[in-house]
């Protein structure tokens, strides 16, 4: 039997497509919005986390950090993530996270079932229709600093407060600003924000 701890923010999505699974023969499967994620990782104690990559507040990175929460104890459970090619930012950060089931939203449920039971194993699993998102995110022209810094902004804080939480003088940060709107072709600060957001950066 396979535990499978369904993460996705969208309240009937989720009820239908955790309804789905059930029916497949040796799923096991308990299924949560991404707030309670880290709480049902700990007491449902999954072998495999199937997560929505789109968050409900519609932006930013979702916490994959807390579907391996410190203090689980035993074996990790492995990740399967639900992604689309156009956010190839999400699927790089993914990837980071140590994803190794990789399903497009937009094809069909038997892949994802395909994609638990390959992970259940501990296999990678990559619909061939993201391979064009991996490209892209293979040729992010940010570096993780700029993306520091730009995540900071995207959140709200000026240039001084980036410059104080990362320790970097006013200049420094107005400089990677630049660069930032640079190579992602905006025309200034907010719409350099809104370009990486639409790609999965920040």
């Amino acid at each position: 039997m396979i535990r499978v701890l369904l993460v996705h923010d969208a309240c009937l999505v989720r009820s239908v497509l955790a309804e789905w699974l059930r029916g497949e023969q040796g799923l096991d499967v308990d299924d949560t919005p991404w707030r309670g994620a880290a709480a049902r990782v700990r007491s449902f104690g999954p072998d495999v986390c199937a997560a929505d990559l789109d968050c409900a507040d519609g932006q930013g990175v979702p916490p994959l950090g807390e579907l391996c929460p410190p203090g689980t104890g035993g074996r990790l459970p492995a990740l399967v993530v639900l992604a689309q090619a156009n956010r190839p930012g999400l699927l790089k950060q993914a990837a980071e996270a140590g994803a190794l089931g990789f399903v497009d939203k937009a094809g069909s449920p038997d892949r994802l079932v395909r994609a638990i039971r390959s992970v259940a194993r501990r296999e990678r699993f990559v619909d061939d229709s993201l391979g064009f998102g991996f490209l892209k995110a293979a040729q992010m022209p940010l570096t993780r600093r700029e993306l520091s810094v730009l995540s900071l902004a995207a959140a709200g804080a000026s240039i001084a407060e980036i410059a104080g939480s990362l320790h970097l003088s006013y200049g420094t940060v107005r400089n990677y600003m630049a660069s930032i709107t640079r190579k992602t072709g905006a025309r200034n600060r907010v719409d350099a924000i809104r370009i990486s957001r639409g790609e999965g950066w920040v």
